[in-house]
């Protein structure tokens, strides 16, 4: 008899919060089983193991729940030591790149949900105030990560963070219909075309597809003919 999978991951499909704990397993080489999620009917399992925000993603582990991307990235990072390190071994650069995935965190969907909600005049505002805080991230990360923006190769706890969300950019996009001026923020894109080329990371991302459906969905956009 094989042996209970001793690590569950309670997720939604389309949510890049968990596809990015998805992605930290599956570097780390991590087996795990998939609990799917009905958002607009939640489980018990959900309510009793994220009792506090009620998401998802919750990672079930031995008996605990350990909930909220960031800190379940982290987690995974200090609980299983043998095969790649998510995080850097220098201090200050693991600090770097913590400080990096909360302005990531905290400003891409922000910025992204304001472009899909607004029209006209304002959203051509929040685009333009998207594509500079695109321009701030990129300049950070070149100036702090030498490297980074031109590596399409390796996946750590930044590209888990940013390449899980941002890779599904086109998407976004289509479903709203938005003509963004990619132009601006060329290095950037370039590096999330390229995480998206990973065979990790397209194994693991929603199908364009059904996003696109999905998101358009959520927002009761009208459906594309």
């Amino acid at each position: 008899m094989s042996k209970k999978c001793e690590v569950k991951l309670v997720r939604a499909w389309f949510s890049s919060y968990c596809t990015r704990v998805e992605l930290a397993l599956k570097v780390k080489g991590i087996s795990y089983e998939c609990i799917e999620e009905d958002l607009r009917n939640k489980s018990d399992l959900l309510l009793i193991r994220n009792p506090v925000h009620k998401k998802v993603p919750v990672l079930l582990h031995n008996g605990n729940a350990i909930s909220e991307s960031l800190i379940i990235l982290e987690y995974i990072d200090e609980c299983w030591k043998d095969g790649p390190t998510l995080l850097p071994c220098d201090p200050y650069q693991r600090a770097q790149v913590r400080f990096w995935a909360n302005y990531f965190d905290q400003k891409y969907m922000s910025g992204m949900i304001k472009i899909l909600v607004t029209s006209g005049s304002e959203r051509d505002k929040a685009i333009g105030e998207f594509s500079e805080m695109l321009k701030v991230f990129e300049e950070g990360i070149s100036k702090d990560f030498s490297t980074l923006l031109c590596s399409k190769d390796s996946i750590g706890f930044l590209e888990i963070v940013v390449g899980s969300t941002g890779c599904n950019y086109r998407a976004f996009f289509e479903a709203v219909g938005v003509d963004y001026p990619f132009e601006k923020n060329q290095k950037y894109f370039s590096w999330i075309d390229g995480l998206r080329e990973c065979p990790l990371m397209k194994e693991t991302l929603p199908p364009h597809d059904k996003l696109v459906a999905k998101i358009t969905e959520k927002f009761n956009f009208p459906a594309k003919s």
